[in-house]
């Protein structure tokens, strides 16, 4: 996928004032001149190597932790993007470039076919099987979604978590 002259310094610019604390300003979309990079990043390659690091370094200090036997190790994952991977959606919403459609995502949802972000659910079996209860959490509506939401994590191999908090 060819970058564009100037995208990928546009989009640096872009990043660097969105992951900010405190951003230099509110955002809604993904300004259009980063498109071509933003969908090179999630398609070539790069998010998966950074997902991965950020787990291996979660790894490591979870090897840290021994886990008391008092039921109070505890664990919270988020659920959209973190767990279970929404990119088929938003490919369709020019990866952020189109504004958020809350009827638009929950049509989406309602599919129940989010498949898992391998890495995180490597992250989730590791913690459930060294003791962590592990809870996970979503905007989701719980009665719209909450079935489908439950369902979809099971097919995904997220078993065993604690409780699925939904909004």
């Amino acid at each position: 996928m060819m970058i564009p002259e100037g995208a990928a310094s546009d989009y640096l610019s872009w990043r660097l004032a969105a992951e900010t604390p405190n951003n230099v300003s509110a955002w809604r979309t993904v300004p259009s001149q980063c498109l071509t990079y933003v969908e090179a990043y999630m398609l070539e390659g790069q998010y998966g190597r950074d997902l991965d690091l950020i787990v291996d370094q979660v790894l490591s200090y979870i090897n840290e932790i021994d886990p008391s036997n008092d039921g109070m190790d505890a664990w919270i994952l988020d659920v959209d993007d973190t767990c279970i991977s929404n990119l088929i959606y938003y490919r369709e919403k020019r990866y952020g470039c189109d504004p958020f459609d809350p009827a638009g995502f929950e049509a989406w949802a309602l599919k129940g076919g989010c498949p898992a972000i391998p890495a995180v659910l490597g992250l989730f079996n590791n913690l459930v099987q060294n003791g962590f209860k592990v809870f996970l959490i979503t905007g989701r509506d719980q009665e719209t979604l909450g079935q489908v939401t439950s369902d979809n994590l099971h097919d995904q191999g997220f078993i065993g978590y604690e409780r699925l908090i939904l909004n």
